[in-house]
């Protein structure tokens, strides 16, 4: 497949090459445009790029369409792709850009930010802005399948205009489509605000929206992350500290954050003086760390902290547990010495594949790179700390990517991109080299030599927010959680409550007295509703007793979606069991 590039050169791509299907999909938002453009002559256009296994166009309709109107646009679309329309480069300079897209006060907003040649792809009468990758030709494109519409502010800010995106995905075979959209159906199943309310994990209340109610259930789950967070903090030595909610103006004047995200921020007057509810954990952890004089022997600290946050979202934008306005972080801010830092990114390296190996999250890492300008810190410390950071990926066997000039301005980055069950990336893990606080809050330790030293500081969160990662683990399980996770790990179901209810109590005793976390099911309704209703709920583990359960003193189980029933004496079960959440297995 040829593939025409931004410098004008055309290039063979393989269509199994990850990259083509950005290309594809791509080109496929340019189709969907043009379509637009006949139907609703109208319409102006903002961006238009692929994404993860599709794309979007944001679009500023002069009248509202809805979800039934893609049909009409996709039908189109089709239209134009059988007229296998060349798709053509050109060059212009910025005075020609500006009269070409002198209609379309989006276009111009961007052209006026270009410093560079630019160029337009032309089909049929359509002509976009656009730096390509392109197909050849608009007959390339045939597989496809327009998703869905939403809001969104042009370029994300919410003082602009809010324009429609409409999705879609691309693909280079019918195959590959409808498998996608049935993988679009599982995900649907999967949703976590679905779940959390089938499964009583959280809710959310119109009195607090983006404040998330916590459950009893989902109280359970969460503190069983939380358990098992603070035992690998331990095994990697860390110190686990609380700072306060809300802390004065001063302090965030410091940080920077009252200047630069003052209006994401909760604010509030405390005898007079101006305090803010803490958007982010860093400075609090700063404070502690100044609390008392630190020699170079004492480092590397690790100080780890889940920080309940607060962060003003737009409301457009709250979605269940993955866009809140109050959350927990799992941060973790080291101070270390110069001569530490290749040791103490291996050993986060190994502490990420702990953290996620027991979820069975496959993931890939991504090292951002120095910005070309704006940069604080000596160029020597960048490339330093980018030649460790490169050199840990390496040595970690973890697949990597280099994000070049994306960096933060006060240091480099890893961020670690998980993959769920079906396939999506998620952000959720950082680590920050940090040159920009311990400068602003005079941050030191005491050097062999007797002399003052900075420490370099590392920001490192590895699940992110709590309550956003139990909304990816949801989705992940699909509800179905390991035993070690799950609220309910066992249903006890008497075959008849007349003759199995006391033997059901003594089970039910038994495991509740081992720790285990137990229902009995001693309604009147039929053993074949108890057993759907079981399978409903998604407990690891449903245990049917009748009379030989009984009189053998034995269980027979089976495990949440399989079919199988097993039969085994009590004391094996409850060992069974008890190994399985000790180990933290995955579901089979």
């Amino acid at each position: 497949m040829k593939v025409q590039q931004h410098d004008g050169s055309i290039i063979e791509m393989d269509k199994k090459a990850p990259e083509s299907l950005e290309v594809l999909n791509h080109s496929t938002s340019h189709l969907l445009a043009e379509a637009v453009s006949e139907l609703y002559p109208d319409a102006l256009f903002g961006f238009g790029p692929a994404i993860e296994n599709g794309f979007y166009y944001d679009i500023d309709f002069a009248q509202p369409i809805g979800e039934e109107d893609l049909a009409k646009i996709e039908k189109k679309m089709r239209e134009i792709a059988s007229r296998d329309e060349k798709i053509v480069r050109k060059q212009l300079t910025k005075e020609e850009a500006l009269e070409v897209f002198k209609n379309n006060p989006y276009k111009i907003e961007l052209i006026k930010e270009i410093n560079e040649d630019i160029t337009t792809f032309t089909q049929g009468k359509f002509i976009d802005l656009c730096r390509g990758p392109h197909v050849m030709s608009a007959g390339l494109i045939k597989h496809f399948k327009l998703l869905s519409i939403a809001g969104a502010y042009w370029r994300g800010d919410s003082k602009n205009k809010q324009l429609i995106r409409i999705y879609g995905t691309s693909w280079w075979s019918e195959e590959e489509l409808k498998s996608y959209l049935d993988l679009i159906e599982e995900r649907k199943k999967r949703d976590h605000r679905l779940l959390g309310k089938q499964l009583d994990l959280f809710m959310i209340s119109e009195y607090g929206p983006g404040f998330p109610f916590w459950l009893p259930n989902g109280m359970i789950f969460r503190e069983e992350i939380e358990q098992y967070w603070k035992e690998q903090h331990f095994k990697y030595h860390y110190v686990i500290v609380k700072t306060p909610v809300i802390l004065s103006k001063e302090l965030w004047e410091i940080s920077g954050h009252w200047s630069h995200y003052r209006d994401n921020m909760y604010t509030t007057k405390i005898d007079e003086r101006d305090f803010a509810i803490k958007p982010m954990n860093c400075p609090g952890s700063i404070l502690v760390y100044k609390n008392s004089l630190h020699s170079y022997k004492d480092l590397p600290i690790r100080m780890a902290e889940l920080g309940l946050v607060h962060r003003h979202e737009a409301s457009g934008a709250l979605n269940g547990l993955f866009r809140v306005r109050s959350f927990t972080q799992d941060d973790a801010h080291i101070y270390c010495r110069e001569d530490q830092l290749v040791d103490e990114i291996k050993t986060l390296l190994q502490f990420y594949e702990d953290m996620y190996g027991v979820f069975g999250l496959d993931y890939y890492i991504v090292l951002s790179t120095r910005p070309e300008t704006g940069y604080i810190g000596d160029i020597n410390i960048w490339n330093k700390s980018e030649a460790i950071l490169k050199e840990a990926c390496e040595k970690s066997g973890r697949e990597f990517k280099i994000n070049p000039g994306d960096g933060a301005f006060y240091g480099p980055k890893l961020d670690f991109k998980l993959k769920d069950s079906m396939g999506r990336i998620w952000q959720c893990g950082t680590i920050q080299l940090d040159m920009n606080l311990p400068e602003r809050f005079d941050c030191f330790y005491i050097d062999s030599d007797g002399e003052k030293k900075r420490p370099i500081m590392l920001h490192r969160a590895c699940l992110g927010s709590i309550e956003r990662f139990i909304g990816i683990l949801i989705e992940h399980y699909g509800g179905a959680f390991p035993a070690w996770l799950s609220p309910v790990q066992v249903n006890v179901l008497p075959v008849n409550n007349a003759y199995h209810l006391d033997y059901c109590k003594e089970v039910y005793n038994i495991l509740r007295d081992k720790d285990i976390r137990v229902e009995l099911d001693d309604s009147n309704d039929k053993l074949g509703y108890r057993m759907r209703n079981s399978q409903v709920k998604k407990y690891p583990f449903t245990l049917v007793i009748g009379d030989h359960e009984r009189d053998d003193r034995t269980v027979t189980y089976r495990r949440f979606g399989s079919n199988e029933q097993i039969t085994v004496g009590l004391e094996s079960f409850v060992e069974l069991i008890q190994k399985e959440i000790a180990d933290k297995k995955a579901t089979e």
